[in-house]
């Protein structure tokens, strides 16, 4: 249940907390105070999608809290956030919108993403927004209706893996069922390109090595030049003994005397090593000089090879290695060509096999749907009687069609709303009020099963008016008595029944426009009423007929 709600610099709400308690909470005011901002506050804690046009005026952030209570550890989005409520299960989601489009989201103080948060929100809150009612006109939606209520998941699943096989195995016979002319093309283009990678015969890793190598040889002479001197340096030549000598002199010069003192034999060891040392370099230094082998005709090859690697990568892939992948996927393919008719042949008949396999669990997700069709049938309209809609028939109508992959039906609610006329599709014949409360039927039904402990109804009484209206506030306030109901209206006969009503208010301070949301007791609430009732000209008539319509929604609510 949503406890709390902590508001920070959400459009024209500068900062405000609205306690909501069990039951049926109302929320009323002038057009434009700013009620769907209060419900776009909510949207933005459960991870709904925001604009920086929500912070604001002047606010560099907009921060919205909140708190849930009563949450069960085991909900899906918490586990898969790693999140957990507290030992009293209670659990507060955070989030801050900056101004730069970037969003800090916390639960119970442990950073989580904005699509963490959107999993953790659809288990905690649903909001039902003024416009759902068009929903009902998209046709294509209806199947996810009756899926979400007859929990086919499982069925539908399972079809599904069936029809992506058969998807795959379509797929498949397509590439193969290619024209001759169209497949002598494929086919030699494929052989020139064979060819022209097996003549190159690469070798995995080759390019690394001939790059090294033709770095090298084009620093040749510099290489040699370096290599010649260090030998010269070290060993010396005609005119010269090199290091190596110079050392090996003060060697034996120390020698004679390394007995005399401990310093003069360690200065000894020292030469002695330095000696050996500089040996060891000097026979590298020869040995490298000796492996070289510079030859303007091997840097010529090399230069050669480099380039034609180049060219075919350039057409085949990035590296040795993507060439040598891209050569075996031609050999394959060029393969499968020469095949093809052997495996088309074999395809073919497994495609039946298949065909039989999608029908059968088709025939099974339809069978699903359709022992769901009934009872939503009859709940939706047990629901619409409870609605004043006694008159109007609701029906689920089924027609076969191609194998897709949402199954094998084209699924469509249908009413009438009159005695003696014919079923027919919503989006013909349903009135706005009509939409709003088959709407309200749909979701009570389907929320019946859902965990979700909040609903939000964001002004979805559009349309309803007069004794349809005073239904919808009974029907509010039966769901109230199973879970939190969280109602945005225009209606007194709403805002009468519920048992804790909001008025949110528009004003200005400091030439600024703010808004605060404000608890009424029941002396403001019979204020509220008559001003939703009457208009600006409140009169002593119109507030004793609030008080009789609160009387009745207290009277009505004693009996739930």
């Amino acid at each position: 249940m949503l406890e709390l709600l902590h508001i920070e610099n959400i459009a024209v709400i500068e900062e405000a907390d609205i306690r909501f308690l069990p039951g049926f909470n109302a929320l009323t005011g002038e057009t434009g105070a700013g009620k769907s901002i209060v419900i776009d506050a909510m949207g933005a804690v459960l991870g709904g999608r925001t604009s920086r046009e929500l912070i604001r005026t002047g606010a560099d952030k907009a921060f919205v809290s909140a708190e849930f209570s009563a949450v069960p550890a085991d909900l899906p989005g918490l586990s898969a956030a790693g999140v957990a409520p507290d030992e009293e299960g209670t659990l507060i989601l955070q989030r801050e919108i900056s101004a730069d489009g970037k969003n800090a989201c916390r639960a119970n103080g442990r950073p989580i993403t904005v699509s963490q948060l959107r999993q953790i929100g659809a288990d905690l809150l649903n909001i039902h927004g003024q416009h759902d009612g068009a929903a009902l006109l998209d046709e294509e939606q209806h199947q996810t209706y009756l899926d979400r209520f007859g929990r086919t998941e499982e069925v539908l699943a399972a079809y599904r893996e069936t029809y992506d096989a058969l998807a795959e195995l379509l797929g498949r016979i397509r590439a193969l069922k290619m024209d001759e002319a169209e497949k002598a093309r494929r086919m030699d283009s494929l052989r020139f390109q064979i060819g022209e990678l097996e003549r190159a015969e690469l070798v995995p890793g080759e390019e690394e090595e001939l790059l090294a190598r033709r770095t090298l040889l084009r620093s040749g002479e510099k290489y040699i030049a370096a290599l010649d001197g260090a030998d010269y340096s070290l060993s010396g030549g005609e005119d010269s003994g090199g290091a190596l000598s110079a050392i090996r002199d003060a060697e034996e010069a120390i020698s004679g005397v390394r007995t005399l003192s401990d310093d003069l034999g360690e200065l000894y060891k020292r030469l002695e090593a330095l000696r050996c040392e500089a040996y060891d370099l000097a026979e590298i230094v020869r040995d490298k000089r000796a492996e070289f082998d510079f030859s303007p005709a091997e840097l010529d090859a090399v230069e050669g090879r480099a380039d034609q690697l180049y060219r075919l990568k350039k057409k085949y892939g990035a590296t040795v290695e993507d060439m040598l992948d891209y050569l075996d996927k031609c050999r394959a393919e060029l393969d499968a060509i020469e095949t093809a008719d052997d495996t088309l042949a074999r395809l073919e008949k497994k495609l039946g096999k298949v065909r039989r396999a999608v029908e059968d669990a088709g025939a099974a997700l339809t069978e699903a749907r359709k022992v769901a069709a009934l009872v939503l049938e009859q709940r939706i309209q047990a629901e619409l009687r409870d609605l004043d809609m006694h008159k109007v028939r609701f029906a689920i109508d089924f027609a076969e069609k191609e194998p897709g992959p949402d199954g094998c039906d084209t699924i469509r609610f249908l009413m009438s709303a009159n005695v003696g006329e014919d079923l027919r599709p919503i989006a013909k014949i349903a009135s706005g009020g009509e939409l709003a409360r088959i709407m309200l039927a749909l979701k009570n039904v389907l929320a019946e099963q859902e965990a979700v402990a909040t609903l939000v109804f964001d002004e979805v009484d559009t349309g309803v008016s007069g004794r349809a209206a005073q239904k919808v506030a009974e029907k509010l306030a039966q769901v109230s008595r199973r879970k939190q109901v969280l109602c945005v209206t225009h209606l007194p006969q709403l805002a009468a029944m519920a048992d804790t009503h909001f008025s949110v208010e528009k004003g200005e301070r400091g030439g600024r426009t703010y808004t605060k949301v404000v608890r009424l007791d029941r002396e403001q609430r019979k204020a509220e009423l008559a001003r939703i009732t009457g208009g600006s000209h409140v009169t002593e008539a119109l507030l004793e007929s609030a008080g009789e319509l609160l009387d009745q929604a207290e009277a009505y609510r004693e009996t739930l």
